[in-house]
This record gives C-alpha cells, structure tokens and sequence, in this order.
C-alpha cells in the first residue's frame, strides 16, 4: 500500500537582498492536520510533513504505549479529507480497551510534547524497564561522523530548511535509516515505525547502534527512544533537565551539542569509548 502525497509545494516569492528585489520561487515544507482513528475513534489530530505516514502511525502508537507490539496493528487505511488525512488503524482489541480507558484529547502542534494530557503521570510516562548496556561501545570518533552522514541524508532539510530529522546509525556511523518531518517528535516517531519493519535492525536496536536526531532532546525525545529498546540518544543541540534526569533512570546514554570535532554525554557515558 504506497500512497505518494506531496511532502512540498512551490510558492512565488520575492527575495530582498542588498537593497534589491528578485522575483523567484521557492520550495517549501508542507505540514496537514494527520489524525490517528484507532478502531473508528479518533485519538489524535498532528501537524506533520504527509510522507512515510505507515511509519509515522506505527511509530506513534509504539512510542506513546497505544500498541505492545508491531503485530498488534492488523491493518491501516490512509484516507485523504479535504482538510487533511486520516490514519484508520485496526487494532488488538486488548490495546483499543486500554486505550478508550487512558484516552487523551490530545491536538499536536509543530514540535509539541504533551499537548492534553490528562494527569502528570499520564505525561510522564517513564519507561519501566531499564535499557541494557551495549556489548561494544560506540567510538567517540562515531559521533562526530554521524553528525556529518545525517546532513548529507537530509534531503527535505536541503530544499526546504524547514525539516528535522531522526536517523538509526550503526557502529561504524553510517546512516542506516532516517525519516524527516517538520516536527522532531514526528520524525523520531516515523523512525522508530521503520525500523520495526527491518528485523536486521529490530534484533539488535541496544547493541549495533544509536538514532541521532537534528533537534533539541526534549524529556519526550528521550522517553520514545527508551520506548523502542534504543539505549543510546545523539542530539545536535542541547538536552532539557527534565530529559536528562529520565535517561538516568531508564539508563539511557544521552548525547548532547554533537559537532563535527566535539560532542557532551549528559548520561550513561559508559556506552561510549570517547577517545576510539
């Protein structure tokens, strides 16, 4: 099932530069309305880019505890509305009980969180189980590598600047994976929907590798990166305190400020072998 919907559009624009104007036309990012409907009720409306929306809706309902697993989700219809799309999501009946129990009203804007959560525990939904530590640290030198691999994958980012994304890299610090949205969480979620899909990369999600991510690491950065078994996460800007302090309880490594000659471990430095 491959639906192809247009991720940008072309606008006229005039550019000012030095005191002239230019009559150009620039590529923009686009972001629709994409409403999750699990078993004919609607949970969820985002804001994010109409592409990769399996992966997105998959990821999404791992990553915010809707699903157990992937083989809880039977199938999904993508239906396009005037106004934007809808995600149809047939689902184990155990998961829909839960969910009609713990329903959020939740809208998503760009780059938000916790929009509607009900209660603090709702929100933070601190990963119980605790991440193991890799077998083989990943070499500081893998870091700085995948800070440059990711810029050059970002192929929505390159026409339009107005994409982040998430990529999985493995332990040499090639880019295996990465999926791109205007929103972080988006993207990260859409990530973690395709990487269940490859069992090579599923098997071994603690041990082979880490995702870095060209946003902030925001608290829900890290608890969705817990959430998929992941227990390593780079971040090309800074973390938040509140992340921090859960990628200590879950053991987590957490990365911060990645460049291409320098990067700050916030957590769990033990999964890194900083000067390899």
């Amino acid at each position: 099932m491959n639906f192809n919907y247009a991720a940008t559009a072309e606008y006229a624009v005039i550019k000012y530069q030095a005191g002239f104007a230019e009559a150009k036309s620039d590529v923009v990012a686009e972001e629709v309305p994409i409403a999750l409907v699990y078993n004919g009720v609607s949970h969820a409306v985002m804001l994010a880019t109409p592409q990769d929306l399996e992966d997105f809706a998959l990821g999404f309902s791992l990553s915010e505890g809707i699903l157990d697993s992937p083989s809880d989700l039977y199938s999904m219809e993508i239906v396009q509305q005037a106004q934007g799309m809808e995600l149809h999501l047939d689902v184990a009946s155990h998961c829909f009980q839960r969910l009609k129990e713990k329903r959020r009203s939740m809208t998503g804007r760009t780059g938000c969180g916790l929009c509607g959560s009900e209660s603090l525990e709702q929100a933070l939904r601190i990963p119980v189980t605790k991440l193991s530590q890799k077998t083989h640290k990943i070499a500081g030198s893998v870091i700085n590598l995948a800070f440059a691999n990711i810029r050059q994958q970002q192929k929505l980012q390159a026409i339009t600047g107005a994409t982040h994304a998430s990529a999985w890299v493995n332990s040499r610090g090639d880019v295996e994976l990465i999926r791109e949205d205007v929103g972080r969480h988006n993207a990260l979620d859409k990530l973690i929907g395709a990487m269940t899909k490859i069992s090579k990369l599923e098997a071994n999600l603690a041990q082979e590798g880490f995702v870095i991510t060209t946003s902030r690491a925001s608290y829900e950065m890290v608890q969705k990166t817990a959430s998929a078994g992941i227990n390593m996460l780079v971040a090309i800007s800074a973390p938040t305190g509140l992340a921090i302090r859960v990628a200590e309880q879950c053991h987590l490594t957490l990365v911060g400020f990645a460049r291409e000659n320098s990067y700050v471990v916030y957590s769990h430095p033990e999964n890194i072998a900083p000067y390899n």
